[in-house]
């Protein structure tokens, strides 16, 4: 299921020169990590991988199998036996776990409210974190991944990293808007940012940028200028080069 994809025409993003470029995108909740990282690896022909989207998956299993999230260790024992696929396309961004898709499961409100219980657990971010980094070693296009910890721990090597922030209104009111479905209180979506935001902070850094790290201030950007302002932190190939991935 995992999807790789070439670079586009429009564009030959290539640092180093000898391998496919890595953007990694960090930040706080409704911040615009995800749309934002897509939109991107859309326009430079990458993958896209929401790492978000694994924590959550966990997260749909652990409440459909009746796991007691605050077990860590049982919910790391199941993590271990659990097959996940990605589909990278930004196009289409899916996951499956256990061959089950679950990526519009994974939005429900209810796994929105227990997914810091995973992203806690120390054990389960190991887990989730190696399978990131397989995944951003084996995209051959290059790759654009979002979610905490990206630019410190998952790709503190990548090519561009960034960390994207916006005023917490602006932030609450993105989350309430992608939430409308759901009919959710804009008091219980700020809640549950809050909430999710002092909890991962206990065990993921995100609210302030590591050296080297772009911070681009979202607030008052529309996702076009958002992209179009990380997509400028690309370093140019110098003409010439040989090593052009081109579809």
């Amino acid at each position: 299921m995992t999807h790789q994809v070439q670079t586009s025409t429009e564009c030959r993003p290539n640092s180093g020169f000898n391998r496919p470029l890595v953007i990694a995108i960090d930040g706080p909740s409704g911040s615009g990590k995800s749309s934002t990282a897509c939109g991107v690896a859309d326009k430079l022909g990458l993958a896209f991988l929401d790492t978000g989207a694994m924590y959550r998956a966990v997260t749909w299993l652990a409440l459909q199998e009746g796991v007691d999230l605050d077990d860590r260790a049982a919910v790391a024992e199941l993590l271990a036996h659990v097959s996940m696929d990605v589909d990278m396309d930004p196009g289409r961004p899916a996951i499956a776990i256990n061959g089950v898709d679950v990526s519009e499961a994974i939005r429900a409100p209810e796994v929105s409210a227990a997914v810091s219980a995973i992203a806690t657990n120390l054990d389960v971010r190991a887990d989730l974190v190696a399978r990131q980094k397989k995944l951003i070693a084996d995209a051959v296009g290059g790759i654009v991944a979002e979610g905490r910890d990206i630019t410190t721990v998952v790709a503190p090597d990548a090519d561009v990293r960034v960390l994207l922030v916006a005023d917490p209104a602006a932030r609450v009111a993105r989350r309430h808007a992608e939430l409308a479905e759901h009919q959710i209180d804009v008091d219980e979506v700020h809640d549950q940012m809050i909430r999710r935001d002092r909890d991962d902070s206990s065990v993921a850094e995100f609210e302030s940028a590591a050296p080297g790290v772009h911070v681009v201030d979202s607030t008052s950007l529309s996702l076009d200028e958002v992209i179009e302002t990380i997509c400028a932190f690309v370093p140019a190939r110098p003409l010439g080069d040989t090593n052009d991935r081109r579809g």
